[in-house]
């Protein structure tokens, strides 16, 4: 009985990554990015089993250490920053471009020293919801165990 339990955690765990998207250019929606514009942080990252199951964000490190996270979304030419900052995991920064398209979805491309935007052609699209003037969420639909869950990224202004 430890075996398999074991073996469905480790199972749980190797299969909750989400591969990069490839990115596909769509319409903007300019008031969305407006009202996403300036400095966040991720107060949260909830999804079912959150307490007990890990989940690799964008392909950086367990979905925890998103929370506290700094954001900063630059909207009249969609860069920004992303910085990793939670004690007991790994430091990590990162440019980032980003939109919002007409269908509710923010394009997210991580970028590497050296390599211009044009020249990253993937990403991560999420869908966007309930923006408000201090605080949205990033919803991600994620792989875990053979089920897609929502994975949701609550961010509030700083």
């Amino acid at each position: 009985m430890k075996k398999v339990v074991l073996f469905l955690l480790v199972s749980v765990v190797f299969f909750s990554c989400k591969p990069k998207e490839t990115v596909v250019g769509t319409k903007l929606d300019n008031k969305t990015e407006v009202a996403i514009k300036g400095d966040w942080v991720i107060s949260s990252v909830k999804f079912p089993g959150s307490d007990y199951l890990k989940v690799t964000s964008f392909n950086i490190a367990d979905s925890k250490c998103f929370e506290g996270s700094q954001w900063n979304f630059v909207s009249n030419n969609n860069k920004g920053k992303m910085e990793l900052t939670k004690s007991n995991c790994a430091s990590y920064s990162s440019n980032i471009t980003w939109y919002v398209n007409k269908d509710g979805n923010m394009v997210i491309k991580f970028l590497t020293d050296g390599i211009k935007a044009k020249h990253t052609d993937s990403g991560y699209v999420l869908r966007v919801a309930n923006v408000g003037a201090s605080s949205f969420q990033l919803v991600d639909k994620v792989n875990i165990g053979g089920q897609v869950v929502d994975v949701v990224y609550n961010f509030e202004r700083k």
